[in-house]
């Protein structure tokens, strides 16, 4: 196998739930091959770099073999190698992330708190 399409190859290696969804990310330009836009008919060979971008992060890969079939999670891991650069940044990331939201609570408040609230708003309005 010399080529295959984008869209295929980030369905088989596990970027992607779907093929359409993958349609979707080239289209929407969330994928680029050595810093150009792609369409998803681009077809790619080994030695390629994909910059991916997947909700926050942005993960670079480097493309070492070609599948159209989408195998498990382990031999999909064998298609690409993530670069380096691309950890550090995305761990980086992740990590401020974590900083920024450590004061803020996620639950709901409860039947107390939701009062204390109300009173507040009845109070300042």
């Amino acid at each position: 196998m010399d080529k295959v399409r984008i869209d295929k190859w980030l369905w088989a290696a596990r970027f992607f739930k779907t093929r359409s969804l993958a349609k979707q990310a080239i289209e929407g330009g969330k994928v680029h091959a050595d810093g150009q836009r792609l369409k998803p008919s681009k077809e790619i060979t080994p030695g390629i770099t994909l910059s991916i971008r997947q909700g926050w992060d942005l993960v670079e890969v480097e493309v070492l073999a070609l599948s159209d079939q989408r195998r498990g999670a382990d031999i999909a891991r064998t298609l690409y190698r993530e670069t380096e650069d691309s950890i550090a940044r995305r761990e980086q990331a992740r990590a401020e992330r974590q900083a920024s939201n450590a004061g803020i609570r996620t639950e709901r408040p409860n039947k107390k708190q939701r009062r204390q609230i109300h009173r507040f708003l009845r109070e300042h309005d």
